[in-house]
């Protein structure tokens, strides 16, 4: 199975490369809707089935290997 993380700072946490892509779309004549946010993304494979324990797993390794709780959120998308 295929695990997909995304790992983005918190709204409530300053993004310095999101505002500076932000200020880069509106020179390009793009103006965002929306904060924008920039972030990580993981992939890798496990072997197994979407299971309440593997998913268990899956938050903790997110949580602590993958992100920093403090400052970022994650989620992820098996596929």
């Amino acid at each position: 199975m295929k695990v997909t993380v995304f790992v983005t700072p918190k709204k409530t946490v300053l993004d310095p490369q999101g505002a500076a892509v932000s200020h880069a779309m509106e020179h390009l004549g793009l103006t965002p809707s929306n904060d924008v946010r920039v972030g990580k993304t993981v992939e890798f494979e496990i072997d197994g089935s979407d299971t309440p324990e593997l998913r268990a797993q899956l938050d903790q390794i997110c949580d602590g290997l993958l992100c920093n709780p403090v400052i970022e959120d994650f989620r992820y998308e098996l596929a």
